[in-house]
C-alpha cells in the first residue's frame, strides 16, 4: 500500500464530499448552506491541489487542472458571498450565483474523482 496515494485519494474524495455537502440544498436560499462548510471546502480543495503538484504524468496534469478549476470557483463563490454580505444585500440572484459556482466546483471534483479511480483501476492491471 502506498501511503502517498492513500492520503491523496483521501483528500480528493473529501474535497468532493464536503463540496457536495455545501451544494446540497435550496439553490436560491443561503439558509440551507453554511459559510463554514464553504470555507472547509476551499481549504480541503487547496490541500488536494497541493498534493497533486508533484505528479509529472499527463493524468497528473489533468487532475491538477480539475483541482484548480474547483479552487477558483469556490474562492469566487466565497468572494461574492463576502462582498454581497458587506457591500450589498444577499438576494435570490446572489444566492443562486454562489450555489451555482459551488456546483461547478462539485462537477470538477466529480471529474477528478472519476479520473483518479480510473487511473487506480488502470494501474492495478
Amino acid at each position: 500500500m502506498n501511503l502517498d496515494k492513500v492520503i491523496s485519494g483521501f483528500f480528493i474524495i473529501l474535497a468532493m464530499t464536503i463540496n457536495f455537502g455545501f451544494f446540497y440544498g435550496d439553490i436560491d436560499s443561503l439558509e440551507t448552506h453554511s459559510k463554514y462548510e464553504l470555507f472547509a471546502a476551499i481549504i480541503i480543495n487547496l490541500i488536494a491541489t497541493t498534493l497533486k503538484l508533484g505528479d509529472k504524468t499527463q493524468m497528473g496534469s489533468v487532475l491538477l487542472a480539475t483541482s484548480l478549476v474547483a479552487d477558483i470557483q469556490l474562492i469566487a463563490a466565497a468572494i461574492i458571498w463576502g462582498v454581497a454580505a458587506y457591500a450589498y444585500t444577499i438576494d435570490r440572484e446572489i444566492a443562486s450565483i454562489i450555489i451555482s459556482l459551488s456546483g461547478g466546483a462539485l462537477l470538477a471534483n466529480i471529474t477528478s474523482v472519476a479520473l483518479y479511480v480510473g487511473e487506480t483501476i488502470k494501474s492495478k492491471r
